[in-house]
């Protein structure tokens, strides 16, 4: 029995030990990978699942680029040298696409469509069969037209295939010692901004920069929805009594004002995922 077999037998559920087991299954199956590698929990949890089971028929490809903190790359790096997993970096170049640019809800779609089939470029320069990414079966749950572009280029997602959800990635990943076990959410800069909002380099840097100076203060979840002179945050509910501490308050408003902001506002209803999609959802429901 392998150490990662002890591990997982004796830290979760029955159920994520099938899940685990079949996960490998199906990278087993596979026999050599590439793997859309963004440093984030699920990449990284399926990265060393990966490489426990394939060895060094893994191949993990980082992709640099202006919607992502440049500290995002770094630690997808590092992580991959942690994992002792052979890896590249290529740069990406969103801001040269107008489809991108223009941020129609189609936007993920030709993102993904171009990193998928660089990658799958790569891949058959490489010799390997199959690109894989870190979608799991709570990525279904929300529109994601990325996901079509995966779907039309064959691209696999072992963490769907297997069932696995977020709650049950990040306890396996912290049974396996993996340091992104908590890691919060990370999504592409451009989910900040309302759809046909123009995405340019100066307002992708005010958000960075805006969700910095809230991580500085402590706050972990956390999204800076940019609506043009009006910066909507997003944190965890229970952490709203420490954003409307006055010294905190105060820093939020000064740092964000001189990033060009007019009015700093709180989102009430709190963090989640795909916030801008609701108005799409609402468009939907007035039409049945």
């Amino acid at each position: 029995m392998s150490k990662t077999d002890r591990i997982e037998l004796n830290g979760v559920s029955k159920e994520v030990q099938v899940k685990y087991r079949r996960l490998k299954g199906i990278l087993e199956e596979m026999g050599s990978v590439l793997v859309a590698f963004s440093g984030g929990v699920d990449s990284s949890f399926l990265l060393k699942t990966a490489h426990e089971v394939l060895g060094d028929e893994v191949f993990a490809v980082i992709a640099s680029s202006e919607t992502y903190p440049e500290k995002e790359k770094e630690e997808a790096i590092k992580i991959a040298q942690y994992l002792n997993v052979r890896y590249k970096i290529i740069r990406t170049l969103e801001l040269e696409n107008p489809d991108f640019v223009n941020n129609s809800p189609q936007r993920c779609y030709f993102c993904k469509r171009v990193l998928f089939s660089r990658l799958k470029e790569i891949a058959e320069d490489e010799g390997i069969p199959y690109v894989i990414d870190g979608a799991n079966l709570e990525d279904t749950g929300d529109y994601r037209p990325g996901s079509i572009a995966a779907e039309e280029l064959g691209i696999r997602s072992p963490l769907k295939e297997a069932r696995f959800i977020k709650s049950e990635i990040r306890k396996l990943s912290k049974q396996l010692g993996l340091p992104t076990w908590n890691k919060p959410s990370m999504a592409c800069l451009a989910s900040r901004f309302p759809y046909y909002m123009r995405i340019d380099m100066k307002s992708l840097k005010r958000v960075s920069q805006a969700e910095d100076c809230l991580r500085a203060l402590g706050f972990s979840q956390i999204r800076v929805r940019h609506h043009g002179q009006i910066a909507r945050i997003e944190i965890e509910p229970k952490e709203f009594p420490e954003i409307m501490e006055k010294g905190v308050r105060e820093k939020i408003v000064k740092t964000l004002k001189k990033l060009g902001y007019t009015y700093i506002t709180v989102d009430l209803a709190g963090y989640r995922t795909g916030s801008m999609n609701e108005p799409l959802s609402s468009a939907v429901n007035r039409k049945t």
